[in-house]
């Protein structure tokens, strides 16, 4: 569904220039509201590699980085969220994932696209985790360390792990983009997914996002 909010309006009254006049306090101003899309990593922004570890295994999909920049100039954080299990089944090393992550920063700063921060979660999915997806602990992380609004915010992914943590966060709209797993996902489980808003790119995200924001 989509919501609007109708901007808030304030009334400015001129200040008397006569010498008897006694200025009344400026009212304090609330700080601008942040707003963050939330984004998953493989399937979502590069394309699946199952378990990607090289850099040079890097590749970005096809208008990632406009649609990326549409959504940065219009004000949105731009905040990675992924799970790395290949990291606790052995598959690869946290300085391998640092490396892929590097390179994911440096092929987006062509576009110029700046992520905010990257969450990752290196747990086998078997184990204890803080914030391994669909947990919402990261959004909520990113709600206290940069003052995120989540009911404002976005959420973005290719699985449904992705889109329910945004919902267990309180994100304004889930997203399903059909790279990666998810022309899958949207196949296999359609019931599950009703909530979630279907593209077929980051840029189809980009328009419905700008369209809808306010």
């Amino acid at each position: 569904k989509r919501h609007r909010t109708a901007a808030a309006s304030r009334r400015h009254e001129p200040l008397r220039s006569d010498a008897s006049c006694h200025p009344t306090n400026p009212r304090p101003t609330s700080p601008p509201v942040k707003r963050a899309v939330f984004l998953d990593r493989d399937g979502t922004l590069v394309v699946e590699k199952n378990y990607l570890s090289r850099p040079e295994d890097v590749v970005l999909f096809p208008g990632a980085g406009a649609a990326l920049r549409r959504l940065a100039d219009a004000g949105f954080l731009l905040v990675i969220v992924t799970n790395q299990s290949g990291i606790g089944r052995g598959y690869y090393t946290l300085d391998d994932m640092h490396r892929v992550n590097a390179r994911v920063v440096a092929e987006f700063a062509r576009d110029g696209v700046r992520f905010e921060k990257i969450y990752f979660a290196p747990e086998h999915p078997d184990h204890p985790s803080r914030g391994r997806k669909p947990s919402p602990q990261f959004l909520f992380d990113a709600r206290d360390e940069l003052g995120v609004d989540l009911a404002q915010s976005y959420m973005v992914g290719d699985k449904l792990l992705d889109l329910e943590c945004g919902w267990n966060a309180g994100v304004k709209s889930s997203f399903l983009v059909r790279t990666g797993y998810g022309a899958e996902v949207a196949a296999k489980s359609p019931e599950k997914i009703s909530r979630a808003i279907i593209a077929n790119t980051l840029s189809e995200v980009a328009d419905h996002v700008l369209a809808t924001a306010q």
